[in-house]
């Protein structure tokens, strides 16, 4: 692992937590983005060499949506930069660790990312993320994965 690459924070209000945000970090919001797959409408923010990820459901059924009624807004993961994705999820997975994906799919902010179950990191969910770097001929959609 590289680097904490971004530390995901669940909100009810995207708008009013992203003024929140905007004035606490003194900075603007570079990137928004809808991720159907996950119901969820995320907005980016710089910190340095990290960044800051808000995330809001689109819809009631969503992971975040479920996060919120459970334990109200807050923490929601913390993302780790890594060079190869599938490496990682393989040397996880031998360690131990319960995936919660069984290969990586593409998520938000140009990445390819997998989670691992909270019970494998004492409570804390954690997402893989690979910054896609090449466009192949066709990206995955929805929930589709990624193949070589």
């Amino acid at each position: 692992m590289n680097k904490i690459e971004h530390i995901g924070i669940a909100v009810k209000d995207l708008e009013a937590a992203g003024k929140t945000y905007e004035t606490l970090l003194n900075t603007e919001c570079y990137k928004t983005e809808k991720v159907k797959s996950e119901g969820v409408e995320t907005a980016f923010y710089q910190v340095g060499e990290s960044k800051i990820e808000l995330l809001a459901a689109t819809n009631e059924d969503s992971p975040i949506a479920k996060f919120l009624n459970k334990k109200g807004e807050g923490i929601h993961h913390i993302a780790f930069a890594v060079d190869d994705i599938k490496a990682e999820m393989k040397r996880l997975k031998e360690e131990g660790y319960q995936l919660l994906n069984e290969k990586p799919k593409k998520g938000a902010d140009n990445k390819l990312v997998a989670f691992l179950h909270p019970k494998s990191a004492n409570g804390v969910l954690v997402e893989l993320c690979q910054e896609i770097t090449e466009e192949p001929e066709r990206l995955p959609e929805g929930d589709e994965v990624w193949e070589d």
